[in-house]
């Protein structure tokens, strides 16, 4: 009873594994995993997806596996199944298939002849075999003659067998499609890492410190990795994302970039880039110099090496750093290499400089008028947009660097080395922010006809200064005094207006301005005040800048609109310094540019079994939809001939053939 019940059991589950409808619905669940795989980019930083979606639906995801499907358990599992499945149907229907392609069917029987559609008989006084017999060969029929116990005679012929085969081919294509992709999967790395043999690294440390079971041999049945390379150094080792982690895969070789190659068009975009490298074996010492481009990959022992970016390979930098929080300070030159981090000391307190990426192109859309207060980040954000006449310039060069503080809180930077010019105006552009989710927001510093800060940080400096108050402020009376904009009786008032108004200013700019105005000034004076205040401000600022000069030993600014629109954005960009978020200003002096070439590298043993199962299924599909089968039988009894016909398509080029060869046959039996 209970191996009955086995057999029925072990009977069901190949009756379902073998069954077209739980094929097809494996290959339903993958055309949609690859939708999502399509869709969705893959294999990301789980930092950007979390991002992108949100902490909930980024767990969600995370736990489907959508940021690698391709890779993904369940993914490798239905691949699996799906082998399973196409091979027992090819086992289970195979003979049959096969057996009907070899049949001759010319034991068929008058009554199953006369009963087809395609079915015709007449008389005739004799019957040449012979003649028959030629004529089917000779229109590409293959026949078998069968004799009946009657006297009478059967051809049965057939062409188009080898339609059938489409069947095989298209079978037998899927299969090994999913066993590439099954190689390509990777399935033993897969089972490692649920088996904890493969543990994801996620702390950023050197690559000589990750310990093994983060490292793969490179004998590792398929991997897709990237690797940067300064130019001058080598590579043994590519880097493998796993998760909110990484895996670092061994190369049976060595990679040495010898020099980096990119061509830009007029406006700044690259045009080509290119590799020179040198790949020396480790077992061997062989060596193989190649340049690899765009497209153009170079296959060493298997392992395909891609050209996918490029960028920063640690340049030397020059800062000259500028003390915010001690502004009469002189600037001091401090030297730092990109894709680093150093220790600076400011102000009597310890940080830690992470200096970032040096990109000496920066490619922006100024197609779209701009008005005056847009920020950087906003002419950013507008060259995405589609509809619009889009005129690409390049900005020059750029440096991002965190600044880190003792308690581990960092701000984030974006400079600028070149003048940005905006409305005839140059402007040295600073970006800020204290989180990455966050877009920059950019300081506009004026610079004078030397394209230098220094114009600018002789005024803030004297602008941050008390102790030039109660000058600054003589100046300014004295002009208005002059000019009658105010009378000898208000003097000492006004004076004692102007210190306040730079007081408070230079502790907290236009903000702490407008707090006290909210704070102390009733709502419906509010307005006039703050214009008085502005007017105080902007008259001021002159006497501000003729002060600094004057201590500075150099010759006073012309006052014409130029030279006063430089006073008015410094005024805006001494505002926007007090939310700055560090205690100097890191401008970028020079740089000596190293580059780097990203390399892909990637084995993919399964790479070829999918080219060949595509190659087997187009030749399967053609077979299938292309050649018909036909079926024909001539049974000769006495005087009695019957031509009967079928086709595995039944559609009106059977009708047409079916009449032509039954007017053809008449005629050849009435011709012998």
């Amino acid at each position: 009873m209970k191996k009955t019940s086995r057999n029925s059991l072990a009977h069901a589950w190949y009756e379902l594994l073998s069954s077209m409808r739980f094929a097809i619905g494996l290959l339903t669940i993958l055309a949609i995993a690859s939708v999502i795989g399509t869709v969705l980019k893959q294999n990301e930083p789980y930092p950007n997806y979390a991002f992108e979606f949100g902490q909930f639906w980024f767990q969600a995801f995370e736990w489907l596996g959508l940021y690698d499907v391709y890779h993904s358990a369940w993914f490798l599992t239905i691949l699996a199944f799906l082998v399973l499945s196409t091979s027992l149907c090819i086992l289970r229907n195979g003979p049959g298939f096969i057996k009907e392609m070899r049949a001759y069917r010319e034991k068929a029987s008058d009554n199953s002849l006369a009963a087809m559609k395609h079915s015709a008989s007449f008389e005739a006084e004799g019957f040449d075999a012979d003649a028959a017999r030629a004529y089917l060969q000779a229109q590409g029929f293959r026949l078998k003659e069968q004799p009946r116990a009657d006297g009478g005679l059967v051809l049965a012929a057939k062409k188009g067998a080898a339609g059938k085969l489409g069947y095989f081919f298209a079978h037998i294509a899927l299969v090994v499609i999913c066993i590439g992709g099954l190689l390509d999967g990777n399935l033993p790395l897969k089972i490692g890492e649920l088996t904890g043999q493969v543990v994801p690294e996620t702390r950023d440390v050197p690559q000589n410190q990750i310990p093994a079971a983060s490292r793969l041999g490179s004998n590792n049945l398929s991997f897709r990795g990237n690797v940067t390379i300064a130019e001058n150094k080598s590579a043994d080792v590519t880097f493998l994302n796993a998760g909110n982690g990484y895996l670092v895969q061994e190369l049976p070789f060595i990679i040495t970039l010898k020099k980096f190659h990119v061509d830009y068009y007029s406006n700044g975009m690259p045009k080509l880039f290119a590799s020179d490298i040198v790949v020396t074996d480790k077992a061997s010492g062989k060596t193989t110099e190649a340049t690899v481009k765009v497209n153009h990959p170079l296959i060493v022992d298997g392992i395909a090496i891609y050209q996918s970016s490029f960028g920063d390979g640690a340049s030397p930098l020059k800062f000259k750093a500028w003390n915010l929080a001690a502004p009469q300070a002189r600037p001091t030159e401090i030297p730092a290499v990109s894709m680093s981090s150093q220790p600076l000391k400011a102000n009597g307190k310890d940080y830690t400089l992470e200096v970032g990426e040096l990109r000496v192109f920066n490619i922006e859309n100024i197609g779209k008028p701009q008005d005056e207060q847009r920020t950087l980040s906003q002419r950013m954000h507008d060259a995405r947009e589609v509809k619009q006449d889009k005129q690409l310039k390049n900005q020059g060069p750029s440096i991002s660097f965190k600044l880190r503080d003792a308690q581990g809180q960092a701000v984030e930077f974006m400079h600028y080395m070149a003048p940005i010019q905006q409305d005839g105006a140059s402007y040295q552009m600073a970006g800020v922010r204290k989180t990455v989710a966050e877009p920059f927001q950019y300081v506009r510093i004026p610079l004078d006809e030397d394209m230098s800060v220094e114009r600018f940080m002789r005024l803030r400096a004297a602008l941050l200064d008390p102790a030039r108050y109660d000058e600054i402020a003589r100046h300014a009376a004295h002009k208005a005094l002059k000019g009658d904009a105010i009378s000898p009786a208000m003097q000492q008032q006004f004076t004692d207006s102007v210190k306040w108004v730079l007081a408070r200013f230079g502790d907290s700019g236009f903000v702490g301005l407008e707090k006290f105005l909210d704070d102390r000034v009733p709502q419906d004076k509010r307005q006039a005040v703050a214009q008085t205040y502005i007017k105080i401000l902007q008259g001021a600022v002159a006497d501000v800048m003729a002060v600094a000069d004057e201590k500075a030993g150099l010759p006073a600014m012309k006052l014409d609109s130029e030279h006063y629109r430089f006073l008015l954005d410094s005024l805006v960009a001494v505002s926007s310094l007090h939310d700055y978020g560090a205690p100097v200003f890191l401008q970028l002096e020079g740089f000596e540019q190293v580059q780097a070439s990203g390399l892909q590298l990637t084995r993919s043993p399964g790479k070829n079994l999918v080219y060949l199962g595509s190659v087997l299924l187009v030749f399967g599909i053609i077979l299938m939809f292309y050649v018909r089968e036909l079926r024909l039988w001539v049974r000769v009894n006495g005087s009695k001939v019957r031509v009967a016909m079928t086709s595995n398509r039944h559609n009106r080029d059977l009708d047409g053939d079916f009449a032509r060869h039954t007017q053809l046959i008449k005629q050849l039996v009435r011709g012998a």
